[in-house]
């Protein structure tokens, strides 16, 4: 359909479809708006203030920047892109989320892109408009370009510049991450819905109130197909949810699990979970080396909003106001996950991480760790790849069942008496004793030429296993795996090299 909204310019005819469209826009999109107030001052104990900024770049999507620095910010600080929610502006995003308070205490900028009733009725980001949310286009365009000029003007780290939004925003956050991997390391998106979930106003009413249920495969294939071809390296990716959010349904936080996950590759099974403030859990999908790769915190009873949580305490921050609402400081642990605060990004609750793990031993099929042992553990979780495949009271574990001649990576994380599981230890890596395995699909005639399988009275047998395969011609295939040198099965099911 044609887009919801002029381009850009008010309207100066009289009523007609597309300003009927505006207006139907107006009220679809305003179940997404965040109604607060324009503050624009900035935490107190503080001579910095938000500053709008100019002439950063084209600007095709009418967007305006504003952004937060703290005084004497060093250069190679990292930075944190915030997008407000519908009817909201930067002011009161950066007066009302935490991230201000953050930016002082870990020393980072904040920037605050704004856009504006002629882009929407509403003032919400079109996260939902193919000319607003791709790569190289629209309001999506803007934001990097925003990105870009404080990289330049506040000397930040390219490598550590992060992206964040409410609602609208957060949808817009997820299309963003999608289409600029190679700009943003990490993402959160606070009760939004998955990247290019919809790019039609109809599809829109959909993703919010009952989203697609694709598969992880296929929610993963639209942010690929989103991204720079041949894209390997990927944002760490927080999403916050209220179980009671009738605007933007739980439901989305699944699906975006299942969208991050999958661009990953780190499959739906959590690393570890663990209960937080405010009714809130988190789980953790960790990557190959045992860093968290995406995060889905759950806030029971909360419906939609921004979670916070004032008061001066260290896991404190933000200010109350309406869909701002009291439970926990959402800002403080996207902060702590993308390491912001030096951590690296690593789990800063439970037991500490394990101390020197080593490999002590392989073979064929098994690799041996040890570890130093933890104060607080009453257990330790065993990953290899990212997956949990052990749990064990011990300060050692053997991994059996592993292919020969295969390399695995392997981190441990200590798990307290309660049951918290703290962050995982430095990955160590290793690889089984032999020969990888291999498989080789061919007629019996070429198997037997090859060596891999032999003749007798006219019918062929796998070499090694000695497995029937049937007459001995050019017209009976089988595909044969080779388990150690020689050793051949038959793998016509499906061949695990």
């Amino acid at each position: 359909m044609s887009r919801p909204h002029p381009v850009r310019r008010p309207a100066k005819s009289p009523e007609g479809p597309a300003r009927g469209l505006r207006r139907l826009a107006a009220s679809a999109l305003g179940v997404l708006a965040l109604t607060a107030g324009l503050l624009a001052a900035g935490p107190p104990a503080t001579a910095a203030s938000l500053t709008q900024v100019t002439g950063f770049g084209s600007n095709p999507g009418n967007l305006s920047m504003y952004a937060y620095v703290p005084d004497a910010l060093p250069t190679g600080a990292p930075l944190v892109l915030a997008l407000h929610g519908c009817t909201q502006s930067a002011g009161d995003y950066h007066a009302h989320s935490g991230w201000a308070t953050l930016a002082d205490r870990y020393g980072f900028a904040v920037v605050y892109p704004q856009t504006n009733a002629t882009n929407n009725a509403n003032s919400c980001f079109n996260w939902f408009e193919a000319g607003d949310s791709a790569r190289g286009r629209g309001e999506a365009l803007s934001i990097k370009q925003m990105a870009d000029k404080a990289v330049e003007q506040y000397g930040s780290d390219p490598g550590r510049v992060h992206i964040t939004g409410l609602s609208a925003g957060g949808g817009m956050t997820a299309n963003m991450l999608a289409a600029y991997p190679d700009v943003f390391a990490g993402g959160a998106v606070a009760s939004g819905l998955p990247a290019r979930c919809a790019e039609t106003l109809t599809a829109a009413y959909t993703c919010m109130y009952s989203p697609p249920d694709r598969t992880p495969a296929q929610w993963g294939d639209l942010v690929r197909s989103a991204a720079p071809a041949g894209t390997t390296n990927w944002p760490r990716v927080a999403i916050w949810q209220g179980t009671a959010d009738t605007t933007v349904r739980p439901a989305n936080a699944t699906e975006l699990r299942d969208q991050w996950t999958n661009v990953w590759g780190v499959g739906q099974t959590p690393s570890r979970t663990r209960s937080l403030t405010g009714g809130t859990t988190a789980t953790t999908y960790d990557d190959p080396t045992g860093r968290p790769a995406v995060e889905v915190y759950s806030v029971s009873g909360m419906a939609h909003g921004l979670a916070v949580d004032p008061g001066g305490g260290t896991e404190q921050c933000g200010a109350t106001g309406t869909y701002y609402l009291d439970t926990i400081c959402s800002s403080y642990h996207t902060a702590r996950f993308w390491g912001l605060d030096g951590d690296g990004g690593e789990s800063p609750d439970g037991p500490p991480a394990p101390a020197r793990p080593a490999v002590t031993a392989t073979t064929d099929t098994t690799v041996s760790v040890t570890w130093e042992a933890v104060a607080e553990a009453a257990s330790y979780h065993v990953h290899r790849d990212g997956t949990r495949v052990g749990t064990t009271a011990a300060t050692h574990y053997t991994d059996t069942g592993l292919a020969p001649g295969t390399t695995h990576g392997y981190t441990v994380a200590a798990v307290d008496p309660a049951g918290t599981v703290g962050s995982p230890s430095a990955a160590v890596t290793a690889t089984t004793t032999g020969s990888p395995p291999t498989c080789h699909t061919a007629s019996n005639y070429a198997h037997t030429v090859a060596g891999r399988a032999y003749v007798s009275g006219g019918h062929t047998y796998a070499a090694g296993s000695g497995q029937p395969m049937g007459l001995w011609n050019t017209f009976t295939v089988h595909t044969l795996l080779e388990t150690s040198p020689g050793h051949y099965v038959i793998a016509d099911s499906g061949c695990p090299a």
